[in-house]
């Protein structure tokens, strides 16, 4: 169910997603109706290499569209931003071979959580091997995608290095156990003069799953895009996966859709 909200809100959400992926990008071609990003750092990252749409397209021109804008890469990304002219891209993209995820757009609804866990602070990855915010994303990557190259590991790790670009400010925060390990973390993007945040990639190691560590680095970003001036707090959750309702009990409300398409 998506929440009454202002149009205004979710305008300013969608502008500033399509902001942040043409700022991180280290290349952008414009194409008929949007954009396609690269990033040949991180060729691996379809993040950091694909097609946006953002406005007036033909649904039955999109897959020759890709095809001759990415022709060079050995896949093909593509985000539609509005809900409506994604809703009717799917049947012309699933017969050319794509699969199709609804992206949600949540917004934070409410105040942000009272200060907590002193825990949670801001990690850079860093350039050493052996930094605990890359040791710990390198070791979940691989265990999400046990059957992946390093090339294809090393990309989607490094990524964050593109993202400093993409906001205002971009932190990375993390919360830790105990023995001062890394259990959980996430990327806040604020943009204070527009008065947007972004949280993104919010995970928990393995080992460390229903401690309460996702919920302490969650808090965290709340507080920090609050401080910041950003009253409008958003996220994205894939509409067919179970963090969408982990998301939904802690404040967070559908205010809108995206729609990704993804062909390997």
């Amino acid at each position: 169910m998506i929440a009454n909200v202002p149009q205004n809100d979710l305008q300013r959400i969608v502008d500033f997603r399509i902001s942040f992926a043409r700022r991180q990008a280290g290349e952008v071609r414009e194409v008929p109706g949007g954009f396609l990003v690269l990033h040949r750092e991180y060729a691996r990252s379809h993040e950091h290499n694909q097609l946006h749409i953002t406005g007036p397209a033909d649904p039955g021109g999109l897959p020759a569209l890709a095809d001759e804008a990415m022709a060079f890469l050995p896949h093909r990304r593509i985000t539609v931003h509005d809900e409506a002219l994604g809703a009717l891209c799917v049947p012309a993209l699933e017969r050319a071979g794509y699969t199709h995820v609804t992206e949600v757009l949540m917004a934070h609804t409410g105040p942000a959580p009272e200060p907590g866990a002193a825990d949670v602070v801001e990690r850079e990855l860093g350039p050493h091997p052996h930094g605990l915010l890359r040791r710990a994303v390198t070791a979940q990557q691989w265990r999400w995608m046990p059957d992946a190259d390093e090339k294809t590991v090393h990309d989607l790790v490094e990524r964050r290095t593109a993202r400093r670009a993409g906001a205002e400010e971009v932190r990375f925060l993390a919360a830790h156990d105990d023995g001062g390990e890394i259990a959980s973390w996430a990327d806040l993007y604020l943009e204070p003069a527009a008065g947007v945040a972004q949280i993104e990639e919010v995970a928990t190691a393995q080992p460390y799953l229903r401690r309460g560590h996702a919920d302490a680095v969650l808090a965290e970003a709340l507080r920090r895009a609050a401080a910041a001036g950003c009253a409008l707090r958003f996220l994205v959750a894939d509409q067919d996966d179970w963090p969408l309702g982990w998301y939904g009990r802690r404040g967070f409300t559908p205010v809108g859709r995206a729609h990704s398409f993804s062909r390997f």
